[in-house]
């Protein structure tokens, strides 16, 4: 399984990598393998502002469709507009050219809650 260190984790299977004030957000490597073959990714607009734990978007797979939940508070300052073509990268690079959104941290104090990979390697054991 690949959980790269130096990201953040949700219970919801959402990464978070932080640089500075913007958090860039995807879905990990475990939950594109249970989602399988995805087609279609939703977007939140850019400059909407996102609550944490709320719903931001959708991830459309083959066999289901899934809500991708915001991990921390902010707004949405870029989508990965490469993925309207090619969703399929969420499959072959879930933690690079499969990021989903970046979003100004609101409140950094909530990365706190956020997992560790090991906590998050213990979650989907």
């Amino acid at each position: 399984m690949n959980l790269p260190q130096d990201l953040k984790y949700t219970n919801e299977h959402e990464w978070v990598k932080v640089d500075g004030d913007t958090a860039t957000i995807g879905i990990t490597d475990h939950a594109q393998g249970e989602l399988g073959d995805i087609i279609f990714v939703e977007f939140p607009d850019v400059e909407d502002e996102i609550e944490k734990d709320e719903p931001l978007g959708t991830i459309e797979a083959v066999k289901t469709v899934a809500d991708l939940f915001a991990p921390i508070s902010g707004t949405v300052t870029e989508i990965n507009e490469a993925l309207e073509d090619s969703p399929e990268s969420v499959n072959t690079d879930a933690y690079g050219d499969g990021w989903i959104v970046k979003i100004s941290i609101a409140d950094a104090g909530e990365l706190d809650e956020l997992m560790s990979a090991e906590q998050y390697g213990e979650l989907i054991v």
